[in-house]
C-alpha cells in the first residue's frame, strides 16, 4: 500500500486533506520511473491549487504537493539504468504528498550528492522563482527594487540575490511585530504596510525617480501601490497572491509610467525542452553550495501526521517552512 495526502473535493487544505491507503503502484510502463518520496514540502502554490483556483486543469481527488525529493527504486523499459538509486527533483505534476510515486523520467531533476536533502527538497519553488526573475527583470539600470513579503522565504532569497548585484532593496511587511527578516543588513529599509504612512515613506526612500522594479506576490491593494510608486520605464512583478485580492485593473492601463509583469514558475519550467532542466536547477544548487538560498525548517512532519497538522493550523498555512517526511 501507497499511504498519501489526499484532497477530496477542493477547499481549504485543513477540511478537504485527508491521509490514505492508496493501492500499490504497478511497475512503471515505457520512459516512466518510479520514486520513494523522501522529503516534501508546504507551499502557498499547494493552498492555491487544492482550493479549485485552476478548475481548469486541476482534477479530484488530487495528491497535493509541487515540492519534494525522492529517489527512483524502478524504471520502465527506455530508460537509463543511471538513474537507478539517484535522488532526483520530481517535477512537472504535484502529487509529492505520498510515499511513492511516479512519473516521466524527463521530468526527473538528478540532485548533486554534496547536497543535502534537507536543503535539495526546498530548490523548486522558492529559489529557482527568485533567481530566475532576478536574472529576467534586474537590470544594470534596477537601482531601488522594492519586494512585498519581505519576511518570507523567498522575501530572503531575493534580498540575498539582489545584494549579489549591489542592491539593498526596500522591504514590505504587514507588520513589523510579526515575523523579522531574514537578514536586516540586506535591506535597505523594511516598511509595514499596515501603517497608512508606509507610502509616503517609500516615495522618500525611492525620490523622484520612483521604483525601478517592483517584486509582489501580495497582489490587492499593496500589489497596486506598489505599481503607482513605479517610475518610467520600470516594471512590477507580480509572482503570488497571498492577499487572495488580484491587482486592481486600472493597474494594467497602459498609460501608466510603468508596466506589470505576471510570473509563473510552471510557465517556464514547461516551455522549457525537459533534458534542459538540469542546468536550469544548476544555478540554485551551487547558491546552495555556498550557504545561500538556503531556507529554515520551521516545522518537522510526518506524512501520518499531516492531516492532524494541517487541521491545527485552522484555515492558514503553516507560518515557517514545513518538511513533511513522507515514510513517517
Amino acid at each position: 500500500m501507497n499511504l498519501a495526502a489526499v484532497a477530496s473535493r477542493p477547499g481549504p487544505l485543513a477540511e478537504v486533506v485527508a491521509i490514505r491507503q492508496l493501492p500499490d503502484l504497478p511497475p512503471p510502463g515505457p520512459g516512466m520511473v518510479q520514486v520513494r518520496m523522501l522529503a516534501a514540502t508546504i507551499n502557498p502554490s499547494d493552498a492555491v491549487t487544492v482550493s479549485g483556483a485552476y478548475a481548469s486543469r486541476t482534477k479530484f481527488p488530487l495528491v497535493p504537493g509541487f515540492e519534494g525529493l525522492g529517489r527512483i527504486e524502478a524504471i520502465g523499459a527506455g530508460v537509463s539504468e543511471s538513474l537507478l538509486g539517484r535522488r532526483i527533483l520530481p517535477l512537472g505534476t504535484a502529487e509529492n504528498w505520498q510515499q511513492v510515486k511516479q512519473l516521466e523520467a524527463e521530468w526527473c531533476v538528478p540532485v548533486p550528492d554534496d547536497i543535502p536533502t534537507e536543503v535539495a527538497c526546498f530548490s523548486y519553488v522558492n529559489p529557482l522563482t527568485a533567481l530566475l526573475m532576478v536574472d529576467r527583470y534586474c537590470s544594470p539600470a534596477s537601482r531601488t527594487v522594492v519586494v512585498s513579503a519581505a519576511n518570507s522565504a523567498i522575501g530572503g532569497h531575493l534580498a540575498e540575490l539582489l545584494n549579489e548585484r549591489g542592491i539593498r532593496p526596500i522591504g514590505l511587511v504587514r507588520s513589523l511585530g510579526g515575523r523579522a527578516v531574514a537578514e536586516p543588513s540586506q535591506w535597505q529599509a523594511v516598511l509595514e504596510t499596515r501603517d497608512p504612512l508606509w507610502t509616503t515613506q517609500l516615495e522618500e526612500l525611492v525620490g523622484p525617480r520612483g521604483v525601478d522594479l517592483g517584486l509582489d506576490c501580495v497582489g490587492g491593494e499593496v500589489g497596486a501601490l506598489m505599481a503607482a510608486a513605479l517610475g518610467r520605464g520600470s516594471v512590477l512583478v507580480h509572482f503570488g497572491l497571498l492577499s487572495g485580492t488580484p491587482i486592481p485593473d486600472w493597474c494594467f492601463a497602459a498609460d501608466r509610467p510603468g508596466r506589470i509583469e505576471m510570473f509563473r514558475l510552471r510557465d517556464t519550467v514547461h516551455s522549457v525542452p525537459r533534458a534542459s532542466l538540469p542546468e536550469l536547477l544548476a544555478p540554485v544548487f551551487e547558491h546552495q553550495r555556498h550557504g545561500r538560498l538556503l531556507t529554515e525548517v520551521t516545522h518537522r512532519v510526518g506524512l501520518s501526521e499531516l492531516e492532524e497538522f494541517l487541521g491545527s493550523c485552522g484555515s492558514a498555512l503553516p507560518t515557517g517552512k514545513v518538511l513533511i517526511d513522507p515514510q513517517g
